[in-house]
């Protein structure tokens, strides 16, 4: 439209295009720079939420052992199983939000630019995030209802969309903690071998015969010859300056390294170091053994399977035979197969694109991130009952009792 109005003034051929002007351009970014926040608050909250969901199983762990070591004490009244139980409800509810909701909506916010034929803006934005929101909600229902139906082709399952309130909504979470679980067998055991490598490169190490005065003379004379090459002083011989950039900034990297390490003290470089390695090793042992223990007194016990209510409240028992002890174990064990399985997912060659880096993740990287962590930080349940850590029962009677009712449209439903 503008290009025939423009022909139709008889604009000559060497007329200058009217240019955009500097009000439309700044307008734009303060556009993008709103959009950007709100997708970083968004996220925020939802690492907020993960962080939540992980300290909440720590949280059950002690509160558990505080009511055994004080029954009657009356400050404590208030730590009790339905507070407990409301919790866990509270960061159900809010890691669907963020999965099904935040996440998709910050994405959807970023990428938008508003329909053909309205006004720019923020609300044009929010308007087509919002419908793209309901497209894809509709596009999943249908297809959760098309193969619920290909499943089970009786009434009650062409029925059972009705349900989606009172019955399939509230164990959503269970289905974030299967793709979590999926998620964890690739990543913990490879967080587990790559903790030692990853603590190496954190930690000072020994010096044991080296000469770092020596190594860091040796590494400065090559990043000034590097220097004089890139500068093109003292070599006639053509390098590709790419090349020498890069192999320039791997030298001040290694150079910074060698630094950091002459600057530590013997207490960092001789026992810190040990002390760490020692105890992942550790650590790494004590999760091996509790798996195997576990699976197999799942294949030979009949008893250890999981009997769904049936269990202990908070309270009633020690999740340990050594009782404080055996708790705070656990929970040490709870946040390193968290921190493993977090360094497994960076890890792995399909997810190390993920890894963020500073002054340099895009916005949808850091959602990409946010999302997997709330994924990872789901399934830290799950985890913890198949190494045999948690055991507690945090249904109430009167709850457990309404999941055999009738639903409201008259099929009987169990989960």
């Amino acid at each position: 439209m503008r290009e025939d109005g423009r022909a139709g003034r008889g604009v000559g051929a060497g007329a200058a295009l009217p240019q955009p002007s500097a009000g439309v351009h700044d307008e734009q970014e303060d556009e993008d720079a709103i959009v950007n926040r709100i997708s970083l608050c968004l996220s925020t909250f939802t690492l907020a939420v993960s962080a939540g969901a992980v300290l909440l199983l720590p949280f059950s762990i002690i509160s558990n052992e505080i009511l055994l070591s004080f029954p009657q004490n009356y400050y404590i009244q208030w730590l009790n199983g339905s507070l407990i139980h409301g919790l866990w409800n509270l960061a159900s509810l809010f890691s669907n939000l963020c999965l099904f909701v935040l996440m998709p909506f910050a994405f959807f916010f970023l990428e938008s630019e508003g329909f053909a034929g309205l006004k720019k803006g923020i609300r044009a934005r929010i308007l087509e995030t919002l419908v793209m929101l309901v497209l894809l909600a509709l596009l999943i229902l249908g297809i959760v209802w098309v193969a619920s139906a290909l499943v089970d082709k009786d009434a009650a399952s062409m029925e059972s969309l009705y349900d989606l309130w009172e019955f399939y909504l509230p164990y959503l979470y269970s289905c974030i903690s299967l793709m979590g679980c999926l998620l964890l067998l690739l990543c913990t055991p490879v967080g587990l071998s790559r903790m030692f490598t990853v603590m190496g490169q954190l930690l000072v190490k020994p010096t044991i015969l080296e000469d770092l005065d020596e190594q860091i003379y040796i590494i400065t004379l090559e990043e000034e010859a590097l220097q004089r090459r890139l500068n093109g002083l003292s070599s006639s011989v053509e390098y590709n300056i790419m090349e020498l950039e890069r192999e320039l900034e791997n030298v001040k990297t290694l150079k910074t390294k060698l630094e950091r390490r002459k600057k530590a003290s013997a207490w960092e470089r001789n026992l810190v170091y040990p002390a760490v390695m020692i105890l992942l090793l550790i650590e790494t042992s004590i999760s091996v053994l509790l798996v195997a223990c576990n699976i197999l007194c799942l294949l030979v016990d009949e008893t250890a399977m999981p009997k769904g209510t049936r269990g202990p409240g908070i309270g009633n028992a020690s999740l340990s035979a050594f009782g404080f002890v055996g708790a705070a174990l656990e929970i040490i064990l709870i946040f390193y197969l968290m921190v493993s399985s977090v360094v497994g997912f960076y890890s792995l060659r399909f997810f190390g694109n993920f890894i963020p880096k500073k002054d340099d993740t895009t916005m949808t990287k850091i959602i990409g991130n946010c999302v997997s962590i709330l994924v990872l930080s789901s399934a830290l349940p799950v985890m913890s009952r198949t190494l045999g850590l948690h055991k507690l029962h945090l249904s109430d009677t009167s709850r457990d009792s309404e999941t055999s009712k009738p639903s409201a449209n008259g099929h009987h439903k169990a989960l």
